[in-house]
């Protein structure tokens, strides 16, 4: 085999695929591995490519490649063309750097999902969007042309939405292929897509990743059951069309990797540091000691991560009422908005936790309005993160997995109920999985829900959303609702009034009700901390050791 023709071809391959890392240019090239890190080898030695470290949470460690200017000058005389013109034409010029090295984490991931197309269709072709509702196109060899859109941690609901309605508007692929990162958001997406103008398939990215073509993880946004790609891709029959951008105006070389630029922050974290990246924009203020529960290391460990972010500009460690807490900078906000393809301008609005004025530092001068709502209610904020990080400890102890634990503002759920708009917009939302079984559960802790008229109206919302079939749908089971009080008494008063609402609207809502100091003594998975309405006051809902978790865990 020729080392130059591999090395010509490798060439070629980046400029379609920069930032692939040599597993993913085999499957794309259809050269050997060993071929492939023999010229990859070569060609950083001689200065055409050069390499970055990366890793997520789903992928592990690699090193990712893209061309130097000296790389796409010699792939320019090789090909017989003007270098503005192949700048303008492929992902290689020093904007197309920034842009995809900002959504680094997104290109690992459609990488490796497009290597299942390849093992499926062979050779394919990849077009980069910049401002597209797509992320890629991909081109089979067999012509048919797949859209690619990956939804991101960070992707609000209703911007995901506005997406994908955009998408519709324009020249269509042959296909969608959707990444989603939760099973809460995929059933979501399913819904947004029944009646979708084109075939459309979707699946968790943790899973799309990891998955080659005859693995069953893909779904249909109408129809029950779970796909291989190959059985979602055989019913793709038109060739589609992949959609044009206009070609940009000012193109310049790439520029060599700096260390230290605080551009190369995707590649320089590492896994557990983007891990805790993520926590810190689901959970503002949060302590380390709450942060340590979530992540399931230890306070030490904990508060290591922390600092590491602290050290990148990221994250800030702000003493607020004598404690120690966490919040992500602007910095920290804008790269993961920029991972993900949300607006910059939109998360600072809202999480900025920059001071509007030098001095003083309190809630009514922090810029973010959600940041500074959860900051004017820092005990109720500091309660929720409480809970959730007991609760996973515990959960991890019991054999539980711990899925998802979602904050306030990704916790809400819309529906329908005679022909209004209705939602729940609880405290936090959680899945627990164990043995093949998920439990689903809301929270809501409740400080001012004091009087008999405050309770019904915060019960309310549940009673409608149970007379639904949104709940099923949802999340494929009834999701309990834990509801926890300050005091006994008004958990006391609460039960009489949720009994005597479920019994007159005829709608029964799986309800946990608790109090702060029994929820503190025995952990938030104790069902002996619970009481359900109906029972005897002071017994405790389940009195057999052996069946007392399986009760609260059954709803």
């Amino acid at each position: 085999m020729n080392p130059l023709t591999c090395e010509r071809a490798l060439l070629r391959q980046l400029a379609e695929t920069p930032f692939a890392d040599r597993p993913e240019l085999a499957a794309f090239s259809g050269w050997s591995p060993a071929t492939v890190y023999d010229a990859v080898g070569r060609l950083e030695d001689s200065g055409l490519v050069e390499g970055l470290p990366h890793a997520t949470e789903l992928i592990p460690p690699t090193r990712r490649f893209c061309l130097t200017a000296e790389g796409v000058l010699q792939l320019a005389r090789e090909e017989g063309v003007a270098t503005e013109r192949m700048l303008r034409n492929r992902p290689l010029s020093a904007h197309w750097r920034r842009l995809l090295l900002g959504r680094l984490d997104g290109v690992a991931s459609i990488y490796r999902m497009a290597g299942a197309v390849v093992d499926l269709d062979g050779p394919v072709g990849l077009r980069w969007y910049r401002a597209s509702p797509l992320d890629v196109a991909l081109l089979p060899s067999g012509g048919r042309i797949l859209g690619v859109v990956r939804q991101g941690p960070v992707a609000g609901r209703t911007a995901f939405s506005k997406r994908l309605r955009r998408l519709f508007e324009r020249p269509l692929p042959a296909a969608l292929l959707l990444l989603i990162p939760d099973e809460v958001r995929l059933r979501h997406a399913r819904r947004l897509l029944r009646g979708a103008p084109l075939p459309t398939f979707l699946a968790q990215e943790r899973r799309a990743v990891k998955a080659g073509p005859g693995e069953r993880i893909w779904r249909l946004p109408s129809l029950s059951g779970v796909l291989t790609l190959e059985e979602a891709l055989s019913v793709v029959r038109r060739s589609g069309l992949a959609p044009s951008e206009p070609l940009p105006r000012r193109v310049l070389l790439p520029l060599r990797f700096r260390p230290g630029d605080p551009r190369l922050a995707p590649s320089s974290l590492g896994r557990s540091e983007k891990r805790t990246l993520d926590a810190l924009y689901d959970w503002p203020w949060i302590t380390v000691e709450a942060l340590a529960g979530l992540l399931g290391v230890s306070p030490a460990h904990a508060s290591r991560l922390a600092l590491g972010l602290e050290r990148h500009g990221l994250a800030l460690r702000i003493t607020l009422a004598r404690r120690h807490r966490l919040v992500l900078s602007d910095r920290g906000l804008s790269l993961l908005a920029r991972r993900d393809r949300s607006s910059v301008g939109k998360a600072l609005k809202r999480w900025s936790a920059a001071p509007v004025e030098p001095d003083p530092f309190e809630w009514r001068n922090v810029s973010g309005s959600r940041s500074r709502q959860l900051l004017r209610n820092l005990e109720h904020t500091e309660a929720v993160h409480g809970f959730m990080a007991a609760l996973a400890v515990q959960a991890r102890g019991l054999g539980w997995e711990v899925i998802q634990l979602d904050p306030p503002h990704r916790a809400s759920r819309y529906f329908r109920y005679r022909e209004r708009l209705h939602s729940v917009r609880p405290d936090g939302f959680g899945l627990l999985r164990r043995e093949g079984r998920t439990w689903p559960f809301f929270l809501e802790w409740e400080r001012r829900a004091v009087r008999p008229a405050t309770m019904r109206r915060r019960l309310a919302p549940y009673l409608l959303y149970h007379a639904t079939e949104r709940p099923l749908e949802d999340h494929g089971a009834r999701p309990a609702v834990l509801i926890v009080f300050d005091g006994e008494i008004p958990q006391a008063h609460f039960l009489r009034v949720a009994s005597e609402a479920m019994e007159r609207a005829g709608i029964e809502v799986p309800l946990w009700v608790s109090h702060r100091d029994a929820v503190a003594e025995l952990g938030p998975l104790d069902p002996a901390a619970w009481r359900r309405p109906g029972d005897s006051p002071g017994r405790p809902p389940v009195a057999r050791g052996g069946e007392r978790h399986a009760a609260l865990l059954r709803g």
